[in-house]
C-alpha cells in the first residue's frame, strides 16, 4: 500500500499507453472529421457523417441551421492545423459557443470510440482476472501499489493516502481499480466498485465523457467502452474548457490544495502545458516535497527545461527530492515501486 500522502497527476501520455488518444491524435482526428465539404461524396467518413448528425440535432435545438454547423466545423478544422491540443483550440474560441459545442461533441465521440478499442476491456475474459492483457501497464502497477500488504479486513484503507488529478477525459482509472481489488482480495466486483466510488479521491479538470453507471453522482452516465452512446449531447455537457476551469474558484482551490497537501507528487504522461501547471500550482510549495515525473520522448533540452520548471514551481533546491526520468509511465511506476510504496 502507499504509505506517504501522494498525489498522482495524470496526462495524455499515460492514457496513450492504454491505446487511448494523445492530444495530437485527438486534435488530428477532430480536424479531419470536420471536413464536411466531403459529405455526400465517395470520400466522406463515418465519423464525419455521425458528427454532422449530432451537430445538426444540437443546432436545431438552439435555433441554428446547417450553415451555422458548417461554419463552426470549418473554423475548428482550420484552427486544429495550428493548435497544440483540442483544449487550447477550444479556449481560442471561447466567444463562439457553436465552435465550442462542436469540439465537445467530437471529444465525447472519439473518446467513447477509443475506450471501446483500448486494451482495457469492459470485463475480464476470466472471472476474477483483470480486464486488461498483461502486466506491462501503469494501471497494473498502480493496482499493485494500492493493494500490496493491505489486510482484507482493512481493504477500505488502501486508497487513504492517494489523490489523483487526471487531465484526461477517459475513465480508465475508475474502471480498472475495482477489478484490481477483486483480484487482490477475492471480493465481489460490486463491493470493490462501492469502495472506489466512495473512497477514491479523483478529479478531472477538463471533465470526462460521463460517469460510470456504478459511480456516485448525478452526472450523465455511460458504460465503459460504449462506442456510440445514445445520450451523447448530455455527455458533452460534462466536458470543460480551460477558461471554464480557471473561472471556477472552487475547482482551482481544490486542485491546488490537493497538490499542496501532498508529500509526494507523481507526474505520469503529463505534458506540463503552462495553463495546466497554473491550475495545479499558484506559488512555490517547498515542504520537503518529493517529485517523480516521466519525460518520455523529450530531448535533453526538453528534459532540462522540465527539471528547471519543476524546481521553480515546487520549491525544490537539491537533487535528492526530484526525479525526472525519460521513461514511460509503466516503467517509472515499476522501477520506483518500493519508493512509491514507502
Amino acid at each position: 500500500m502507499i504509505r506517504t500522502r501522494t498525489t498522482f497527476i495524470i496526462g495524455a501520455g499515460a492514457s496513450a499507453e492504454l491505446s487511448l488518444p494523445t492530444n495530437e491524435d485527438l486534435l488530428l482526428k477532430i480536424g479531419q472529421c470536420f471536413d464536411f465539404a466531403r459529405l455526400g461524396t465517395e470520400t466522406q467518413t463515418r465519423d464525419a457523417v455521425l458528427l454532422f448528425q449530432y451537430l445538426a440535432n444540437l443546432a436545431a435545438g438552439i435555433g441554428k441551421g446547417e450553415a451555422d454547423v458548417r461554419r463552426a466545423a470549418d473554423r475548428l478544422r482550420t484552427a486544429a492545423k495550428l493548435g497544440r491540443s483540442i483544449d487550447s483550440v477550444l479556449e481560442q474560441h471561447d466567444t463562439d459557443p457553436m465552435v465550442v459545442a462542436c469540439g465537445k461533441l467530437a471529444i465525447v465521440h472519439f473518446l467513447c470510440q477509443a475506450e471501446a478499442k483500448s486494451i482495457l476491456r469492459l470485463e475480464a475474459r476470466v472471472e476474477g482476472d483483470l480486464p486488461i492483457q498483461g502486466s506491462e501497464t501503469w494501471l497494473y502497477q498502480l493496482g499493485q501499489l494500492v493493494t500490496s500488504g493491505v489486510p482484507r479486513s482493512r481493504v477500505e484503507s488502501c486508497l487513504d493516502e492517494i489523490s489523483i488529478i487526471c487531465f484526461n477525459y477517459d475513465r480508465s482509472i475508475e474502471h480498472f481499480l475495482p477489478h484490481a481489488m477483486v483480484m487482490a482480495f477475492g471480493m465481489p466486483l460490486q463491493e470493490a466498485q462501492a469502495i472506489v466510488s466512495e473512497r477514491l479521491r479523483i478529479y478531472h479538470p477538463y471533465g470526462t465523457i460521463g460517469r460510470l453507471p456504478w459511480e456516485a453522482g448525478e452526472a450523465t452516465d455511460v458504460e465503459w467502452g460504449t462506442e456510440l452512446p445514445r445520450n451523447i449531447h448530455n455527455l458533452a455537457a460534462g466536458i470543460r474548457t480551460a477558461g471554464e476551469i480557471m473561472r471556477d474558484a472552487e475547482a482551482l482551490k481544490f486542485m491546488r490544495g490537493t497538490v499542496a497537501a501532498a508529500r509526494r507528487l507523481v507526474f505520469l504522461g503529463f505534458g506540463f502545458q503552462p495553463q495546466n501547471v497554473e491550475m495545479l500550482i499558484d506559488h512555490g510549495l517547498g515542504h520537503d516535497l518529493e517529485v517523480l515525473a516521466t519525460a518520455w520522448g523529450l530531448s535533453p533540452v526538453g528534459m532540462a527545461a522540465t527539471t528547471r520548471m519543476l524546481r521553480s514551481k515546487c520549491g525544490i533546491d537539491g537533487d535528492e527530492n526530484l526525479i525526472v526520468s525519460p521513461q514511460r509511465a509503466n516503467d517509472l511506476m515499476r522501477d520506483y515501486a518500493l519508493l512509491l510504496e514507502s
